[in-house]
């Protein structure tokens, strides 16, 4: 018999990463444009939608202060301040994995659990191999697919070759929310209490139809034995 399906966003949702991506986009446009963004400003941009991808949303964030870089040296600063370099360690080691032990084998042991990212593919092999190898499968990056969210592309991919009952998507943006809905797939979203924008947040997941909003994925076997 095949199990449900779990598919998962990534960023906010199964690591945090106010200390590593939201870093990196502030040091990535303040280097540019000598303006430090704040993570309510990084938030309000999200919050918009269309501005899943990181190194699109510091281009735009750049611009929007007047400032022409060409996106080629935007996507390298980032890519460096994140990853690191011959003298530098990245950003990326602050990364913090937020499931509970425990938490993942017990959802795989009734679920297919599985990953659709805004990271390249193997960016998120990097953190998923860090915290919690051989657990997701397939992982889906934005190099594997043609639209990225909320184009719900990587999503169905997901969901037309992994055999499965009942999918859901949970993610923690506008973009991801917008994807499910694209896909058909019931849609369950995460905002942290501790966003600067967390009751908009709320707000715009369960308008976009999220059928619940947690604070984080430590919540989510209550929340989908209730939507079951």
């Amino acid at each position: 018999m095949a199990k449900d399906l779990i598919v998962f966003d990534m960023d906010g949702v199964l690591v945090e990463v106010g200390e590593s991506y939201r870093a990196t986009i502030q040091a990535t446009v303040k280097h540019f444009t000598g303006w430090e963004p704040s993570r309510a400003d990084i938030q309000d941009w999200k919050n918009r939608g269309g501005y899943n991808d990181d190194w699109k949303l510091s281009s735009h964030m750049i611009a929007d202060r007047g400032v022409e870089v060409p996106f080629d040296a935007v996507v390298e600063k980032f890519q460096t301040i994140f990853h690191g370099d011959d003298t530098t360690d990245g950003l990326i080691r602050f990364e913090e994995w937020i499931a509970k032990d425990g938490l993942l084998p017990r959802l795989a042991a009734h679920h297919t659990l599985a990953v659709f990212t805004g990271r390249l593919r193997w960016e998120a092999h990097v953190t998923l191999n860090r915290f919690c190898p051989e657990v997701f499968d397939p992982v889906i990056g934005s190099d594997d697919v043609i639209n990225t969210k909320p184009d719900p592309e990587g999503l169905i991919k997901i969901r037309q070759t992994v055999p499965h009952e009942k999918c859901w998507y949970v993610g923690d943006t506008v973009d991801d929310a917008r994807a499910g809905a694209n896909a058909g797939v019931p849609f369950i979203g995460i905002a942290a209490r501790a966003n600067p924008r967390y009751d908009e947040l709320v707000a715009l997941l369960r308008a976009q139809g999220a059928v619940a909003v947690l604070d984080d994925i430590n919540q989510l076997e209550a929340a989908i034995a209730q939507n079951r």
